[in-house]
């Protein structure tokens, strides 16, 4: 049986690349992989993770690479992601929001435990920093 390890991009699409990613690189410290007219990669913290933010409609027709063609895609209106943080950060991760004047959207503290805050960024995508317990593998 072949396995799937993990996630490794995310992507969310948003009207301009390097607005979203000074506002990533402001909040979380990630550092740029890679940066395009259509998008802008940031490694997610310390761990193998990418964000992608493409620049909407800049990806529609694909684009041919020299290591081969990568397929067209786009996504419109309020998407969604959540991050991973520590249950002893979660009133750090308040505070730095505050610092930062991002205002939380909610909090929510699921019944089988864990805390998610949520909170949008410059495009209105909803961003989650959820603690272990909020899902049964995590």
């Amino acid at each position: 049986m072949t396995t799937v390890n993990h996630i490794l991009e995310t992507a969310l699409y948003v009207a301009d690349p390097e607005i979203a990613a000074g506002f990533y690189e402001g909040l979380f410290g990630w550092r740029r992989l890679l940066e395009q007219e259509r998008m802008i990669a940031l490694a997610v913290g310390d761990s193998n993770q990418v964000l992608l933010l493409f620049r909407v409609g800049g990806s529609l027709n694909g684009e041919q690479t020299p290591g081969g063609f990568i397929p067209g895609h786009d996504g419109r209106g309020q998407l969604h992601v959540a991050f991973a943080i520590s249950a002893e950060e979660v009133g750090s991760w308040q505070a730095r929001l505050a610092e930062q004047g991002v205002a939380i959207e909610s909090v929510n503290r699921p019944e089988r435990g864990g805390t998610s805050i949520y909170f949008r960024d410059p495009d209105g995508h909803c961003i989650e920093l959820a603690s272990p317990g909020i899902w049964p593998n995590y």
